[in-house]
């Protein structure tokens, strides 16, 4: 068995990731300052109050905090961050310092666990400024040799991505400083299903329909995204921990399969009984057109995702349903 440490560990992937890996019976410590709690949270007291499971509250921005850990880790999980576009606006310098700072003080306490593997979660946001350069020129799906691009410094929608692209850098930089090599970068792409929060597309239909707010409208309905059910992300990121091959190397974690956000809406009205007719609305500031990564590099380590849109989408009205 391991000693794990997950930063963000209570979050939305962190705790199903957490889950999976108490289960497995592996010794494991949870970095997190509870940012996101839900009232009455048994899904969380059952992975926290596991006997192979230690809880260390506090902020990843402070260095103290990681001076207190043991040294002798054999995987790092880092998935602590601010996320929400909301909070790309309103809070752009907290999510911007919590998305470098704390990778920051993460690799300086890693110089003291030389050992430990250490997989970084970045996020497909790195992407938009790319895609905002190359307009139909850019690739898609989108392969991880792309390169990223910041084509607005004065948008605080970047505090979020610009602090995963540093962040990026900074492996590679200590990586050659340090000798800390054991390392990957993951890139999520579009991760859904339960405790995601309420401010993305899949959560934000469904309140809608439990308000039975019909004709059903859909927001940049000709866009289109590829979802992946958190049970297949959490397989993959394991997967790319795992793997001897994935060392210094970058994998997309998500599902290649386009949907457009108008046959999502029909699925999920489909799936809940609801009326299906729909009226198309303009997109949101910042949305972009299409979003769907090339998982080759992922599918070469063995992966094969086992969570269809259907099912996905029936467990998360089964979580939110009763949220609203």
């Amino acid at each position: 068995m391991s000693k794990v440490l997950i930063t963000g560990g209570t979050g939305f992937i962190g705790l199903h990731l957490s889950r999976k890996i108490a289960e497995e019976g592996h010794e494991l410590y949870i970095v997190d300052n509870f940012a996101r709690e839900y009232s009455g949270d048994a899904e969380l007291k059952e992975v926290i109050e596991r006997e192979n499971v230690t809880l260390v509250r506090g902020d990843i921005t402070d260095p103290g905090l990681f001076v207190e850990l043991d040294n002798d880790f054999d995987q790092v999980y880092h998935l602590a961050a601010i996320n929400g576009t909301g909070n790309f606006y309103e809070i752009p310098d907290q999510v911007l310092r919590v998305g470098v700072l704390g990778t920051l003080n993460l690799l300086e306490w890693l110089k003291t666990n030389p050992q430990a593997k250490i997989v970084f979660s970045s996020s497909s946001e790195a992407y938009a400024g790319t895609l905002s350069l190359l307009g139909n020129d850019f690739p898609v799906p989108t392969p991880e040799n792309v390169p990223l691009v910041i084509d607005d410094v004065a948008n605080p929608r970047w505090s979020y991505a610009a602090g995963k692209m540093v962040s990026e850098v900074a492996l590679n930089c200590y990586a050659q400083a340090h000798g800390l090599t054991n390392f990957s970068i993951i890139r999520y792409h579009n991760v859904y299903g339960p405790r995601m929060g309420f401010k993305h597309v899949v959560p934000q239909m469904i309140e809608r329909i439990v308000k039975k707010e019909f004709p059903f409208k859909v927001f940049g309905a000709d866009e289109s995204r590829a979802f992946c059910y958190v049970d297949d992300a959490v397989k993959a990121t394991q997967l790319v921990m795992e793997s001897a091959k994935t060392c210094g190397e970058i994998y997309h974690i998500g599902k290649q399969e386009e949907i457009s956000i108008e046959a999502l809406a029909k699925k999920l009205l489909l799936i809940t009984g609801s009326p299906t007719d729909t009226l198309a609305e303009a997109s949101f500031q910042g949305s972009v057109k299409r979003r769907c990564p090339d998982v080759t590099k992922l599918e070469e380590l063995g992966y094969e995702a086992s969570v269809s849109l259907d099912e996905g989408l029936r467990a998360c009205y089964d979580w939110y349903k009763n949220k609203f």
